[in-house]
């Protein structure tokens, strides 16, 4: 299940945040196996603003469902700051935790600009995926790397499994890179380039310690 937390006309937008952990609960009942969060800033419909929030009441409140988020907007933060958030996440509910990220500001300009004035970002997507997977496993970052002496904690025995979201050929590209899962985003474009981008990414898929083999899921 993917929960966009949408406010309700003439009802108080924090009702809809009240409701998204209302269902979280309800899912868990009926068996589903995940439950994603997501993240949208500046807006009057959608009000999830923060899923690691939302994330950390609805894993404390559960027992069996993954949580997730889909996704954390990672050019708009520090790699560091939401590996450990996410650390902290399996703490509180290990082996259930986890990390979609985009590269998509999930808002307007202005709104991208106030959360980091930094005009470029976006383009260090690549660089964030890489230390944020380190980060978030615990495996050392490259030697000569400037934050190789840098530790996420807290530490422990699993980690939060790290997806790629997307709705372009880039994100499947960059998945496949980085052996890492991939969920295309089949609601904004009604599927149009789904195939052609979950083509991309089998084709070129770089195994990886923790996923061998592709793993590709599409929101409808």
């Amino acid at each position: 299940v993917l929960d966009q937390s949408t406010a309700a006309q003439d009802a108080a937008q924090s009702v809809a945040i009240r409701e998204t952990l209302d269902l979280a609960r309800h899912c868990e009942a009926l068996g589903y196996h995940r439950y994603w969060v997501s993240e949208h800033h500046n807006s009057d419909s959608i009000v999830g603003t923060a899923p690691e929030v939302l994330m950390a009441a609805i894993a404390a409140t559960t027992s069996r469902i993954r949580v997730g988020s889909a996704g954390v907007m990672l050019p708009h933060y520090s790699a560091l700051k939401v590996a450990e958030q996410f650390r902290v996440l399996e703490a509180i509910a290990p082996g259930r935790i986890d990390l979609g990220v985009g590269r998509a500001p999930g808002s307007d300009r202005l709104t991208a600009y106030a959360l980091n004035p930094y005009a470029n970002a976006a383009d260090e997507f690549p660089q964030q995926v890489h230390d944020l997977q380190a980060w978030v496993s615990g495996e050392p970052l490259d030697e000569g790397h400037a934050f190789a002496a840098i530790k996420a904690h807290p530490t422990g025995p699993t980690s939060p499994e790290i997806w790629i979201l997307g709705s372009s050929d880039y994100g499947a590209q960059l998945a496949a890179h980085f052996g890492l899962p991939y969920a295309f985003a089949y609601f904004f474009s009604e599927g149009r380039g789904v195939e052609e981008a979950l083509t991309l990414y089998r084709r070129n898929y770089r195994p990886s310690a923790r996923h061998p083999h592709p793993q590709a899921t599409i929101c409808v």
